[in-house]
């Protein structure tokens, strides 16, 4: 047995086979990426196995869709692999589950009925996540759709961080801070619990790519987050403009500018492609700041100084803090950002061993210096096993220590 974990978006498929022996979610035995699945793309599909990584452009026949073609070469991949049962179960990462799905569930017509209503507070995810389930629906008649969400691991926040200064007739219709990347976040620290008994005390999680975020945990439970409402709010991220003052909003439409607009500017234009106007790509402006770009300079300074920010807003929240860790594709791979940010906080006590963050790789370490009062660590995150083993349990329940290994 195996459970298909899936991330859909607009034009990609990413993928994970994880085999379940035992009642335990082993670690995946098959991952890819399908991309060019927007209307008139050629699909491509790149897999992992066995640690070689393998290309292939898929044919669409003439009259066909393009995701119905990735379906079929993911179940032909699946069925020829000699070492890879067949999945049972698809796991399907969702991002918003609102105030109402605070655990994952089972997906029939009426979850997804209501989980389109929050189609306008995840526009870039929403949408092409609950049209992926469809999809496998249709594809896999026989096979039961879990959706895991993405918001359900901050939904036991106090009031005190999950409520805006609004009237009750507003708050009352579900506008409050629900906060998001909760598969990653409940990786990082089931992973640092296991590695580090400071995993248990106040830990700063940092989840910086295209989307970003920061979460502050204590005895493993979120207890603040940086993003909100939607997934607008907080960090700048790749093209996203985080938080900004709503009078700038009210100021635009005053200028005559549309609620389209607005989103398009919000959502794809800003953030590290819009500050630096060459690239949301943190390689790329890297690279141009290297080369003497003052745009890219501008563009990674004020990220690198959003990141500063807020931790220490988290770390007050936390009345201190014993762990900060990195992930995320920004935060796994980039090197420098991370001892920028670790040396904007040396303040605390926290110091970084260069050596050991520059060694870091595709395990989790720990990456402080023997001195430091606060631990940091690198933990490359795995939302897929996550998602396979909510699955899991929702569909054959076991003991909880079977699941969490």
């Amino acid at each position: 047995m195996a459970i298909l974990a899936v991330n859909a978006g607009s034009s990609s498929l990413k993928f994970s086979l994880h085999p379940l022996e035992g009642g335990q979610v082993r670690p995946h035995v098959l991952s890819g990426n399908i991309q060019g699945l927007e209307p008139g793309g050629t699909p491509e599909m790149g897999w992992q196995h066995q640690g070689r990584k393998h290309q292939r452009t898929l044919s669409v026949p003439a009259g066909g869709e393009a995701f119905a073609t990735a379906l079929d070469a993911l179940r032909a991949l699946v069925q020829c692999l000699a070492d890879a049962p067949a999945f049972t179960c698809v796991a399907h990462r969702v991002v918003h589950g609102g105030g109402e799905f605070t655990h994952s569930v089972q997906v029939d017509d009426a979850v997804l009925a209501r989980l389109a209503r929050f189609n306008s507070l995840a526009p870039l995810h929403q949408p092409h996540n609950l049209e992926g389930i469809r999809r496998f629906r249709a594809a896999f008649p026989e096979l039961p759709q879990v959706a895991c969400f993405d918001t359900a691991f901050h939904a036991h926040m106090p009031e005190v961080d999950y409520a805006f200064a609004l009237p009750r007739e507003v708050t009352g219709q579900g506008v409050r801070r629900y906060g998001f990347h909760g598969l990653s976040y409940q990786y990082i620290m089931g992973v640092l619990q296991e590695q580090t008994i400071r995993g248990n005390g106040r830990v700063v999680m940092a989840h910086l790519g295209n989307g970003a975020s920061l979460c502050a945990a204590q005895g493993g439970t979120s207890v603040a987050t940086t993003m909100g409402f939607s997934a607008l709010d907080g960090l700048m991220m790749g093209t996203r403009s985080g938080s900004l003052d709503a009078g700038v909003l009210l100021y635009l439409l005053e200028q005559g500018w549309t609620h389209d607009r607005i989103e398009k500017l919000l959502y794809k234009q800003s953030g590290l492609l819009g500050v630096s106007g060459i690239s949301a790509d943190m390689r790329r402006l890297r690279a141009e700041a290297a080369a003497g770009s003052p745009d890219a300079q501008r563009a990674i300074a004020q990220f690198t100084h959003r990141v500063v920010r807020e931790t220490g807003a988290l770390t007050a929240c936390l009345q201190g803090l014993d762990l900060l860790a990195f992930s995320g594709g920004i935060g796994e791979n980039d090197a420098q950002l991370r001892e920028d940010v670790c040396q904007r906080l040396a303040w605390t006590g926290l110091r970084l061993d260069c050596g050991r963050n520059r060694a870091a790789g595709q395990d989790a370490c720990a990456i402080h210096a023997p001195d430091s009062r606060i631990e940091v660590w690198v933990v490359p995150t795995d939302e897929g096993r996550v998602a396979a083993r909510e699955a899991a349990a929702l569909l054959c329940p076991a003991p909880a220590h079977a699941l969490a290994s």
